[in-house]
C-alpha cells in the first residue's frame, strides 16, 4: 500500500474484542478498517476453546441482545453445552459451551467478510497518529511500508501482544502468543500518550495427542440434552456433541511440582506480571493450597476433527520436560503424548481508570481501548468491551451522544463501571457477585432489557427486531394470563396462578401441562418463555424491592459532575479521596461513591459543592 487510505473507524486486532468492535461500527454505517497480522487467526482461542461460564454467559447473552456476534458464533460451532448452576437461583444460572476451535474462528471470519463496510488490512500497526489532541489514524510498521491510515476513531484491541513475553521454564522469547510476534512499537506509541501502565500475566496448559489417550480409564463429563443456546435467535442446537473426561491430580503430581518449583518462572522471579487469582496455574494451586489433596482436571477436545486435547486445570510454565513428567504422573495419562507444552505470557496493559465508560481514553479523543489491554481476562469480557467500544467509536465519528449502559441495565454496564472506576491490580474476571442487581440481570431477560436499546441506536436489524417483538408480546400475554387465571389449590380453593407459583416446588410447566393454565409459547423458545414468566412471579417481591433500590440508585447516578471540577482544596476531602477522584474523574455522584477510598461523607461534600 503506497497511498493514504481513509476510514471512519480503524480496529486494531481481530480477537474477540476486535471482532465485536468492527462488527458494531460497520453495522452502524461506518467504513471500518480491520488491522490484523493474519486472516487465519481471527477469533483465535489460545487458551480454553470455550465460551461462557458463570457470569461470562450473562455477558454473551447481553452482547447477543444488543446485536453482537458471539452468541450466534458459539451456537453454530459449539460441541458441548451446559447450563451451569441449575440447582441454584435464576440469577446465577449461566450457559457455557465448548467450541470447535477451528470452526468457531472460520464462522467469525466469514461473518466479518460478509459485511461490505469492513475492509481487511493485513499488517502490524506501529504508531498512533494524534493531531491536536484527537486521533487521526494509525501508521503501519516500516516492514509494511509505514503506510498511514486515516480515521476518525481508532479501537485498540491488542490482547496480550503489547510487549508480550512468553515464558517456558528458563526460556523467554518475545511473542504475543505462541508463534506470533509482539507489538512493541504500538506499545511505545500508547505509552507516549502519558497513559498509566501495568504488567499482567496469563497462561495456558499443555495439549495432548488424542490418539495417545485411553479415555475408558476416566469418568465421562457429558453436556446437556437438549443444549441451551446462547443467542435469542437460535431455536435449537442440532450439531454433534462431544464428551469430556474428568480426572484429578495426585500426591505424586504435587511432589513433582514442589521438586521443580525453582524452575518455574512464576516462583523464581523471572515473571513480574500479576496473574489471575481466579484461574491459578498448577504451580499456584500446589504452593498456595498445600492442604488440598487433589485438584480437578478436565480433558476437553478442541474440535470434532481436532487431534488435540486441552488439559483444563493444568496451566503451567515449567520446562517442557517437567511438563511431560507431570502429564505422565496423572493416572490414566502414563502413555499420553504431549503435542505442545503450556506457557505463561506477560504483557503490558493500560490502567482502565484512564478511560471513560465508553472505553474512550481521556487523553486522546476518538481513541478507544478494549479487551486485555484494559486489564481483563477472558474472551467474553473482551467481546463485551469490544461491542461498546465499537458502538461508541461509530457514534464519536458521527458526532452522536455516547452510548453508556448503567450497572442496573446489564453486566456490560457493571464491567465498564468496575474497570473505569476501580481499575485493575490483577486480571479482571466477571462474577455474578460483582452485580448488586443480579436478580434483575438474568440471562433469560437479557433481550427484554437490552434489545430495545440496540434497536434505538441501529444495531438490531429488522429480523432480530421482529423476533424480539414477538417474544416480548408473548411475555406480556403470559404474565397477564398467570395473573388472571385462577387455579385450584390442594385445599380445593382457587387462587391466581401467579400466587401459586410463589410456592416452592410449583412450576409453570406443571400448571400448563395440567391444562389449568393456557400459555402462548413459541416452538423452540418454550424454555426461555417459561423461565422469564416463572421467575418474574416466583421472585416478584424480591424484584420489586430491587426496582426500588435501582430507583434510589439512579437518582444518585443522575447527578453529573462537571468534567473540569477541581477536588484539590475542596474543604473536608482527605488527601486520599482527592487523589482517587483526580485519577478516576467520575462522571456522576454514583460513580464517585464506588471509588475505593472515597467515603460517603466525601460524596456528600461533593454533592454540596454541586448544589451551590
Amino acid at each position: 500500500m503506497s497511498r493514504d487510505r481513509s476510514f471512519d473507524v480503524i480496529v486494531i486486532g481481530a480477537g474477540h474484542a476486535g471482532i465485536e468492535a468492527a462488527w458494531a461500527a460497520a453495522r452502524l454505517g461506518c467504513r471500518v478498517g480491520l488491522c490484523t497480522l493474519s486472516g487465519a487467526t481471527v477469533a483465535h482461542m489460545p487458551c480454553n476453546p470455550a465460551i461462557g461460564g458463570t457470569a461470562k454467559g450473562h455477558l454473551v447473552r447481553e452482547i447477543d441482545a444488543l446485536g453482537g456476534l458471539m452468541g450466534l458464533a458459539i451456537d453454530a460451532t459449539g460441541i458441548q453445552f451446559k447450563l451451569l448452576n441449575r440447582s441454584r437461583g435464576p440469577a446465577v444460572r449461566s450457559p457455557r459451551a465448548q467450541a470447535d476451535k477451528r470452526e468457531y474462528g472460520r464462522w467469525m471470519a466469514a461473518a466479518l467478510r460478509r459485511e461490505p463496510r469492513i475492509e481487511w488490512i493485513i499488517g502490524r500497526v506501529g504508531r498512533l497518529i494524534v493531531e491536536r489532541g484527537r486521533i487521526a489514524g494509525v501508521g503501519l510498521e516500516e516492514t509494511d511500508g509505514g503506510t498511514p491510515l486515516r480515521a476518525g476513531a481508532v479501537v485498540v484491541t491488542a490482547g496480550t501482544f503489547l510487549n508480550g513475553l512468553i515464558h517456558l521454564g528458563p526460556e523467554r522469547r518475545p511473542a504475543g502468543r505462541a508463534g506470533e510476534p509482539p507489538s512493541r512499537l504500538l506499545a511505545e506509541s500508547l505509552k507516549a500518550l502519558g497513559l498509566r501502565w501495568g504488567r499482567l500475566k496469563t497462561g495456558t496448559p499443555p495439549r495432548l495427542d488424542r490418539g495417545s489417550i485411553d479415555f475408558s480409564r476416566f469418568d465421562e463429563a457429558r453436556g446437556d440434552d437438549p443444549p441451551v443456546p446462547f443467542s435469542f435467535l437460535t431455536g435449537r442446537i442440532d450439531r454433534p456433541q462431544i464428551v469430556c473426561h474428568h480426572l484429578h491430580t495426585t500426591a505424586a503430581v504435587h511432589d513433582l511440582v514442589r521438586t521443580h518449583i525453582a524452575e518455574s518462572p512464576l516462583y523464581n522471579g523471572q515473571i513480574t506480571g500479576i496473574g489471575p487469582r481466579y484461574c491459578p496455574s498448577l504451580e499456584d494451586k500446589v504452593m498456595r493450597f498445600p492442604d488440598r489433596e487433589r485438584h480437578h482436571v478436565l480433558l476437553e477436545p478442541e474440535g470434532l476433527a481436532s487431534d488435540e486435547i486441552y488439559v483444563n486445570g493444568y496451566s503451567m510454565s515449567l520446562p517442557a520436560g517437567v511438563q511431560e513428567a507431570l502429564i505422565h504422573a496423572l493416572p490414566g495419562l502414563e502413555r499420553a503424548v504431549m503435542r505442545r507444552p503450556g506457557y505463561a505470557v506477560e504483557y503490558d496493559f493500560v490502567q482502565p481508570t484512564e478511560l471513560s465508560r465508553t472505553y474512550e481514553t481521556r487523553a486522546v479523543a476518538g481513541l478507544f481501548l478494549a479487551g486485555q489491554v484494559n486489564g481483563t481476562s477472558g474472551y467474553e469480557e473482551a467481546a463485551a468491551q469490544g461491542i461498546l467500544a465499537g458502538i461508541n467509536a461509530a457514534r464519536r465519528v458521527r458526532e452522536e451522544d455516547a452510548f453508556v449502559l448503567r450497572r442496573d441495565e446489564g453486566y456490560l454496564g457493571v464491567l465498564a463501571d468496575d474497570l473505569t472506576t476501580r481499575g485493575c491490580v490483577e486480571p479482571y474476571r466477571m462474577f455474578t457477585s460483582r452485580a448488586e442487581h443480579r436478580l434483575h440481570l438474568r440471562i433469560d431477560n437479557a433481550d427484554l432489557r437490552l434489545t430495545e436499546r440496540g434497536r434505538a441506536i441501529g444495531l438490531v436489524d429488522d429480523a432480530r427486531w421482529r423476533r424480539f417483538e414477538a417474544r416480548r408480546g408473548r411475555f406480556e400475554r403470559n404474565m397477564e394470563s398467570v395473573s388472571r387465571t385462577r387455579v385450584k389449590r390442594d385445599d380445593g380453593l382457587r387462587a391466581p396462578a401467579a400466587q401459586l407459583l410463589r410456592r416452592p416446588g410449583t412450576t409453570l410447566a406443571e400448571l400448563s401441562a395440567s391444562g389449568a393454565l393456557s400459555l402462548d409459547l413459541a416452538p423452540g423458545e418454550e424454555a426461555t418463555d417459561c423461565w422469564s414468566v416463572e421467575t418474574a412471579c416466583k421472585y416478584s417481591g424480591y424484584l420489586e424491592r430491587q426496582r426500588e433500590t435501582i430507583a434510589r440508585w439512579r437518582r444518585l447516578e443522575s447527578r453529573r459532575i462537571p468534567a473540569g471540577i477541581r477536588y484539590e482544596g475542596m474543604p473536608g476531602l482527605s488527601t486520599e479521596a482527592v487523589e482517587r477522584l483526580r485519577v478516576v474523574r467520575p462522571e456522576t455522584l454514583g460513580q464517585a461513591s464506588r471509588i475505593p477510598g472515597v467515603t460517603p461523607a466525601a460524596v456528600e461534600l461533593i454533592a454540596c459543592r454541586l448544589s451551590r
